[in-house]
């Protein structure tokens, strides 16, 4: 088959997000609150093992019975996305609740992002070839802002994000949307992503898949790289 369209994953595919203890150090910073040594690192594994940093790890802990629905439908609209993640985060105690807001709203900042290191090399290499590049994610909020601030934005011509449509991944509605706003057939379209369920969805269209492995940034130097050997 000839790719004449690339769609990529955003979170743990283009970028990752920041590690659990820099998430909660930065919800300090921005509350004026201050944990001991002891109470931030129990803090910041409990964090971790409720899943409740969005982007991140998906802990290794159940989902509380409580909170089942509202993670099932996450990534349907902002208001479930913000109340499924505040709530996994209220499941850990943390002295004022400030912190939980505060945690939330810095997961959406560009400082909580970093680009794999591939990542510009590959878009700039897609761009050059003439080849469209879509995003489409499962997510609850624009992450536009964080491509424009890492410099990635202007390789990308188009975003469809699961919160604007009420269907995620892997619904094919949304890779439908993606090849249509490419301008591309399914079947001429490559999907990149670290989810096999998710992402997978796109063979259903008959998109190419190609996966990566959700890998902190420095322990994943060049795995976008192999996409460009896919065209």
């Amino acid at each position: 088959m000839t790719i004449k369209a690339v769609l990529f994953d955003f979170s743990g595919t283009l970028f990752r997000i920041e590690s659990t203890a820099s998430w909660l150090r930065a919800a300090l910073d921005a509350t004026g609150v201050t944990l001991s040594g002891a109470a931030f690192t129990q803090a910041e594994r409990a964090l971790h093992e409720a899943g409740a940093l969005p982007g991140g790890t998906t802990g290794h802990g159940t989902v509380p019975g409580h909170l089942a629905e509202a993670m099932a439908v996450r990534d349907v609209d902002a208001t479930r996305h913000r109340a499924a993640y505040t709530g996994l985060a209220r499941e850990v105690p943390l002295p004022d609740d400030r912190l939980y807001d505060a945690l939330y709203e810095r997961h959406m900042l560009p400082a909580a992002w970093h680009p794999y290191p591939d990542a510009l090399d590959v878009l700039t290499a897609l761009r050059e070839r003439g080849l469209p590049v879509a995003v489409v994610s499962n997510i609850g909020w624009d992450p536009r802002p964080v491509f424009v601030a890492h410099g990635l934005d202007p390789y990308v011509d188009a975003y469809v994000l699961s919160y604007r449509y009420g269907v995620a991944k892997p619904d094919p509605r949304l890779f439908a949307t993606e090849c249509e706003a490419l301008g591309a057939a399914p079947a001429d379209a490559l999907m990149v992503g670290d989810d096999r369920r998710a992402d997978g969805g796109a063979a259903e269209l008959g998109c190419a898949v190609h996966f990566v492995d959700h890998l902190p940034v420095d322990q994943r130097p060049d795995g976008l790289r192999p996409v460009l050997g896919l065209l």
